[in-house]
């Protein structure tokens, strides 16, 4: 092997070549779900992007297994650490000397959504949610408040007081006053027409008959 070095394939090239055995033999739906985008021999770090976040969680996972499954697939030590790039469609796998230097790709990045959160994210935002915020009302404003109120529709009524209701078809009093006013209209002036008669008829007969007096009518209130 020594003598036939020049023969090897670069373990860059087999890595990436041999990345649908090496992922088959983790575990058997990786080969579907990862690709491997580029090795980097100077470091032995392999770059591998998944195609959910799940798989992404997986890979993170068994990194260690990754890593001496690949060593032991392709017969060498090279890969000594993986990296996970975020999730997305994976380019086709180039070798080394074709893979450019991996450099963070920030519209390539998944957008964070709410689901995406950890367990612990989930539990403090439920129990965020199940807080009742405290009442910024002062009690003592309040009870002042409904105190000026009561004041205030007090004074309305004894300002603008509204006539009582009547009940079972009675006259209310303002009706009553109505009505009494009337009836001593109608007996002033039938006592005012009695008087002008009698002072006719004593006229006609040249007598000073008494002319009657009118009955003085009391005053309503």
């Amino acid at each position: 092997m020594a003598d036939r070095a020049w023969e090897r394939p670069a373990a860059g090239g087999s890595v990436l070549g041999q990345w649908p055995d090496i992922a088959g033999a983790v575990a058997p739906q990786l080969p579907h779900h990862v690709a491997a985008v580029a090795f980097h021999p100077e470091t032995g770090q392999l770059d591998l992007r998944p195609d959910s976040p799940a798989y992404a969680t997986q890979l993170r996972l068994i990194t260690a297994r990754i890593v001496a499954t690949a060593n032991r697939t392709v017969g060498t030590d090279a890969v000594r650490t993986v990296r996970v790039l975020p999730p997305g469609a994976a380019p086709a796998s180039r070798s080394a000397s074709e893979a450019p230097a991996a450099t963070p790709d920030a519209s390539q990045a998944p957008v964070k959504t709410r689901e995406m959160g950890s367990a612990g994210f989930h539990q403090a935002l439920a129990a965020h949610q199940a807080m009742v915020p405290p009442s910024r009302v002062d009690p003592s404003i309040a009870e002042a408040v409904e105190r000026q109120t009561a004041a205030m529709r007090a004074l309305s009524r004894r300002a603008f007081p509204q006539p009582e209701a009547a009940t079972d078809g009675a006259p209310t009093p303002i009706e009553q006053a109505r009505s009494e006013r009337r009836r001593q209209a109608d007996a002033s002036h039938a006592a005012a027409v009695r008087r002008a008669r009698a002072e006719r008829a004593a006229r006609a007969a040249g007598t000073s008959a008494a002319v009657p007096q009118p009955t003085l009518l009391g005053r309503t209130a």
